[in-house]
């Protein structure tokens, strides 16, 4: 999952990198919504997709730097 655009020294080749792991968590925390009965799980399920989002957010706004912290 490297990303070749970025040199192995620039941070944005190791945070599109960790940016797609958190998606793909967050994904698979969804889909396991529909696989279960129990509300207390799904909603366990759907605040981890909810808090693995904003922080694939974060990487994201890091990457762009489009946040004033990242500037």
């Amino acid at each position: 999952m490297t990303n070749p655009t970025y040199s192995e020294t620039d941070p944005r080749r190791h945070t599109a990198n960790i940016r797609h792991m958190l998606d793909d968590a967050a994904q698979h925390a969804r889909e396991e919504v529909a696989k279960v009965n129990d509300p207390k799980a799904q909603a366990l399920f759907e605040t981890t997709a909810e808090v693995l989002g904003g922080l694939s957010k974060a990487y994201q706004d890091f990457e762009r730097k489009s946040e004033r912290a990242w500037r």
